[in-house]
């Protein structure tokens, strides 16, 4: 009998790979859990390097779970398969986690129907392995990672990155991929090759006997170092033909040469076995028993070849030869074999999973089954798997008889995969389509689908055009509709377009395909005003088409009504929006409403001088993006830096920032990075770089935050000389102020009017507009530049009372650069400033700041984890941070400290 492959002792040549798996054991044992991501080509030594860390967790609970490229396309599959010793009925964990987050797992395993809440459901598995490593530490091991589905892939990231405090030790092994992963990020090995020495080493512990030196060089050629094919190349003697073939296939190869060895009903349950990736008897013996197959006597030969083993789990010796196994089945086995596993699959426990194997026992086209996928994609897609929906779908179109059906799971198919991140099969797939009599509704569908495809794509151009042939398309059978096409292509193209010339083009294909009939003005025609007759004639329009005269704006388009309430600007409904966002992101559950809401308050926090609240709101921001898979939101930070205005710290998220931002583009992002570089240049008097910055933001042609960028353009070229073009700055500013009429403009354009003029009056009608509005930092500017006005008049004794008053606001809400530009005109004065001190409220982190806040407030840690997407025991852990940080010693002193009063808590 032939075993599976083990390592019996030391691995040959990994000893620098297993002293960091050790340590990271050693680590757990003490509540100090970490990730370790084991990386390299088949073959090369991972499936030993996890076995290793299964010997060295003695004392650890181990679970274990392997991706699966034959099951890739379901959703939590691989997170079911980790987690399911611990959702039995006894002696399992699930019963012990609070009852939203056994509901959400049973939901996202199908194990039970119910609202989605898919962005929780790291959160929930998170509390799970927590509550079994309270019983013992605990080891997840997951082999093959690389071929787990995205959901899980997703959660397991999001797990790796919040178990520090935890006693949990995750080791995942993966093959190498020029694909981008979030696995990327995590802390890993590369496990390289042998070096000769050690190979040699191996081979000879490996060959009993004597090998002709000849033989023994051409097997270190041709195995280079991969361990596996060291291992398997032997065993025809030495004296097999040579091969020139890559490792890893010939490996494949060996496996199935002693594959056919067997007699036909091995091979066949073998084939069942490597069918069904769940490793689960309870389905491989019924559905081998549907074929009649002698189970005693296929599965001990079986054994003895060393393939696999039948015990509580069915395991192959090795990924390489389960998916060896399944490649060697001609079609009709592998539909056999999937076949008789779709019929001993339960069909209320696993319908997504019973639906895949009918899927795959298909030969043709099979509504019935068609139809069951469908269900599955909808059962997917509530579980936030978007890919497997993808996946889903598209197969139901393949085996679906109906044109018209095949048409709309096709575009449902496309639609998924956009959702998914995946604009290359939503292309290929929507170009099946385009060729087949389509209906003027299909039509615009596709022109839709087109559009989204080439926004992704950051093919800008292509986006709105698609976006506007859909509007066209609609004009006439669907006048609403066809309404919102045009908007959905202004909002894009707003957001992420070359938006000045996407904004006519909209506008002028909009009004073209407007109806005859009277309808009630919208914010399409009150931007159609602003672009022909300027702000002073569309702004009341646009109060009134932000407002709505049914519902808002912001409930069908809430990123173009923030864009229209930045152009007015009213920071009032800015804020009722932020609410109704945040607010509506809780109640449903979306992590897209909530985190653009969350984004949004962060920056009218930083515009307010709020930085503590900017901070808490961008760390759950970030928290929910890291618990989804998806890239934070970088405009609230660049904001949030801007203010606080240090240096070097804004300089690197500066870089960071633009290095990820289209050169090409002058959208909202461009302007974002533009404007808060000139503002912290401007607070850091360092007026070349803001006048460089200033100009780009402003030279944008759209709407919006470019505005907000004529201030800065102002008082960047008036310290540089540069009169005319502050001059010229001002005139557009007071055009865009004057016919917003909001106290926040006028009193902006005042003290950008004073730097102009040198006009003693302006500034004083800066200081009464903003008195009462709640943008600190821009009521401390109004002070600042009246201040320096004085002095350089020569009236220090009253320059110093609008200095003070500068100071106070600046060094009072954190903005440490404009407080340091107040200080030296202060010293300018003869007036002694002390240096500034470290608050010690400064050394915590953004998630500090944020759990010291709701802390403060009362919330418990359970109350903390869930809002931050952690586990108890790290909010716990934080907070002994947060109290050494601060020199305190309990959660009461927390409510006393600066910054963290009640009434700010978000």
């Amino acid at each position: 009998m032939r075993p599976l492959t083990r390592s019996p002792g030391p691995l040959v040549g990994r000893r620098e790979e297993t002293g960091s798996i050790d340590e990271l054991i050693a680590d757990a044992r003490e509540s100090r859990g970490g990730v370790l991501v084991l990386r390299g080509e088949a073959g090369i030594g991972k499936s030993a390097l996890l076995d290793h860390a299964r010997q060295a967790a003695s004392g650890f609970r181990v679970l274990h779970a392997s991706g699966s490229r034959f099951e890739s396309e379901l959703p939590y599959a691989a997170l079911h398969q980790l987690c399911r010793p611990l959702c039995v009925p006894s002696p399992g964990q699930l019963a012990d986690l609070a009852p939203q987050h056994q509901e959400i797992l049973r939901v996202a395993f199908g194990l039970a129907g119910g609202p989605p809440d898919f962005f929780h459901v790291g959160l929930a598995a998170l509390e799970l392995l927590s509550a079994a490593a309270r019983e013992r530490p605990l080891l997840c091991v997951v082999d093959d990672i690389q071929w787990a589905d995205a959901a899980s892939s997703k959660a397991l990231t999001f797990i790796a990155r919040r178990i520090s405090a935890e006693p949990v030790a995750l080791v995942f092994a993966s093959r190498r991929s020029g694909a981008a992963s979030q696995l990327d990020e995590l802390p890993g090995l590369d496990i390289d090759r042998l070096g000769d020495s050690d190979a040699r080493a191996l081979l000879s512990a490996k060959i009993r006997g004597a090998l002709d030196d000849q033989v023994r060089e051409r097997i270190m050629a041709e195995a280079r170092g991969n361990p596996l094919a060291l291992l398997q190349l032997p065993g025809a003697d030495g004296f097999a033909l040579p091969d020139t073939s890559s490792a890893p296939t010939r490996i494949e190869r060996g496996f199935q040469e002693r594959l056919a060895e067997l007699q036909p009903d091995a091979r066949l349950l073998l084939t069942i076995a490597s069918a069904d990736p769940t490793g689960d008897p309870d389905l491989l013996w019924p559905a081998a028993r549907r074929l009649a197959i002698d189970l005693a006597a296929t599965s001990a030969a079986v054994t003895a070849t060393g393939l696999a083993e039948f015990a509580t789990r069915v395991r192959f010796c090795h990924p390489l030869a389960r998916s060896a196994v399944y490649l060697a089945a001609n079609a009709a086995q592998r539909r056999t074999a999937h076949r008789v596993l779709a019929e001993v699959t339960d069909p209320v426990v696993a319908p997504d999973r019973q639906a895949w194997h009918r899927a795959r026992a298909s030969t043709g086209p099979r509504e019935d089954v068609a139809t069951e996928l469908e269900r599955s994609a909808s059962r997917a897609r509530s579980r936030g798997g978007v890919v497997a929906a993808a996946a889903f779908m598209e197969r139901a179109a393949e085996l679906s008889l109906a044109p018209g059906k095949r048409i709309e799971r096709t575009l449902a198919a496309v639609a998924a995969h956009l959702d998914a991140g995946t604009p290359d099969p939503a292309a290929t797939l929507v170009s099946t389509v385009e060729n087949t009599p389509l209906d003027e509704h299909q039509q615009a569908r596709v022109d839709l689908l087109r559009g989204r495809i080439a926004f992704v794509r950051r093919d800008e151009a292509d986006g709105t055009r698609f976006m506007i042939r859909a509007g066209q398309r609609l004009a006439t059978i669907d006048p609403d509709r066809s309404r919102e096409c045009f908007l959905d292509a202004l909002e894009m193209s707003l957001l992420v377009g070359r938006s000045g010339d996407a904004l006519d083009t909209v506008l002028a294909a909009a009004s073209a395909a407007a109806p005859a009939t009277p309808r009630p003005p919208d914010i399409i025609d009150a931007l159609n005003l602003l672009t022909t007759q300027g702000h002073q004639a569309a702004a009341p329009l646009l109060r009134g088409a932000l407002r709505g005269t049914d519902t808002p704006l912001w409930t069908g388009h809430p990123a173009l009504a923030i864009i229209v309430s930045a152009e007015l600007w009213d920071t009032y409904t800015h804020a009722t929006i932020i609410e109704w966002l945040v607010k509506t992101g809780r109640a449903s559950g979306s992590p897209l409403v909530l985190r653009l809401g969350l984004a949004q308050e962060a920056t009218r926090a930083a515009c307010t001088g709020d930085l503590g609240r900017a901070a808490a709101a961008i760390a759950e921001e970030e928290a929910i993006a890291d618990a989804i898979g998806a890239p934070r939101v970088n405009y609230p930070r660049l904001h949030l830096a801007a203010m606080r205005g240090r240096r070097e710290e804004a300089a690197e998220l500066f870089a960071k920032v633009a290095a990820t931002t289209s050169p090409h583009s002058d959208g909202q992002p461009l302007v974002d990075l533009n404007w808060a570089t000139a503002v912290l240049n401007n607070a850091l008097a360092d007026y070349p770089a803001a006048l460089t910055a200033a100009r780009r933001a402003a030279a944008y042609d759209g709407i919006g935050l470019s505005g907000m960028a004529l201030p800065e353009l102002v008082e960047a070229a008036v310290r540089r000389g540069k009169t005319a073009e502050a001059a010229v700055a001002l005139e557009a500013l007071t055009r865009r102020t004057q016919a917003a009429a909001t106290p926040v403009g006028l009193g902006i354009a005042a003290y950008a009017r004073g730097l102009v003029t040198g006009a003693e009056d302006h500034y004083r009608e800066a200081l009464e507009h903003l008195r009462d509005t709640p943008l600190l930092p821009y009521r401390g500017r109004a002070h600042l530049l009246y201040g320096e006005w004085l002095r350089r008049e020569g009236r220090r004794k009253d320059s110093r009372e609008q200095l003070r008053a500068a100071h106070q606001l600046f060094s009072g809400a954190g903005l440490e650069a404009f407080a340091g530009r107040a200080a030296d005109e202060l010293r300018a004065t003869g007036e002694k400033t002390g240096s500034p001190s470290g608050d010690a409220y400064d050394q915590l982190t953004m998630q500090e700041v944020h759990i010291a806040r709701l802390v403060a407030t009362g919330a418990t840690s359970n109350e903390v984890a869930a809002r931050l997407f952690l586990s108890p025991r790290t909010v716990e852990a934080h907070l002994r941070n947060i109290f050494r940080k601060l020199g305190i010693t309990s959660r009461r002193q927390l409510k006393n400290q600066p910054h963290l009063r009640a009434d700010q808590a978000s």
